[in-house]
């Protein structure tokens, strides 16, 4: 009896840590060098492409995020059909292949369509704040919150070291050519 109480317990412990969702660091630490290598293809924050996906995926938890890759609730043009729990789900969402191809496509939005390109003409990816709130006076989402909560996980997080701030590249030369 006591053996089959150990695999038991062994099995549901098993599949217990198998279930665990992403925690923000888990999430950060899979998809940061993603987000830097959006930053430099398109020059939007490496914070704000993980900030955004942070909020609006429950850090790669959210249904959508699980089953369609779709870390920014992006909808598509074609209604999607996943399984879940053995049953057939239709939604209006965009399925992707990865969740980098979700980013592309987030940064793709952000300097293609009309409503959010001038926020690449006008600001550096330096200025994660600029972003957020522009992104939010764009209409991205309908919270007057929004830009808040994405700042807000950006700065607890840290997100903004992703972004090559000039001034700590310009403290790191210093520092360089002092120890030479």
């Amino acid at each position: 009896m006591k053996k089959i109480l150990l695999i038991t317990t062994l099995l549901i412990s098993t599949l217990a840590a198998s279930a665990q969702k992403n925690t923000s660091l888990s999430y950060i630490d899979k998809f940061k060098d993603d987000a830097i290598r959006i930053m430099h293809e398109t020059g939007i924050p490496a914070s704000i492409v993980l900030g955004v996906a942070m909020h609006e995926s429950g850090c790669g938890n959210s249904t959508i995020a699980q089953n369609l890759n779709n870390q920014f609730g992006v909808k598509g043009y074609n209604t999607v059909v996943y399984t879940k729990h053995n049953k057939k789900v239709r939604t209006s969402y965009k399925k992707y292949d990865s969740v980098f191809d979700s980013f592309q496509d987030f940064a793709r939005i952000m300097t293609e369509r009309k409503q959010f390109s001038h926020l690449a003409d006008a600001l550096t990816h330096y200025d994660y704040k600029g972003w957020a709130k522009g992104i939010q006076r764009a209409g991205y989402a309908g919270s007057r919150k929004w830009a808040a909560q994405v700042l807000g996980i950006i700065n607890k997080y840290d997100l903004n070291d992703l972004d090559e701030n000039p001034a700590t590249q310009t403290q790191l030369a210093d520092a360089t050519t002092k120890q030479q």
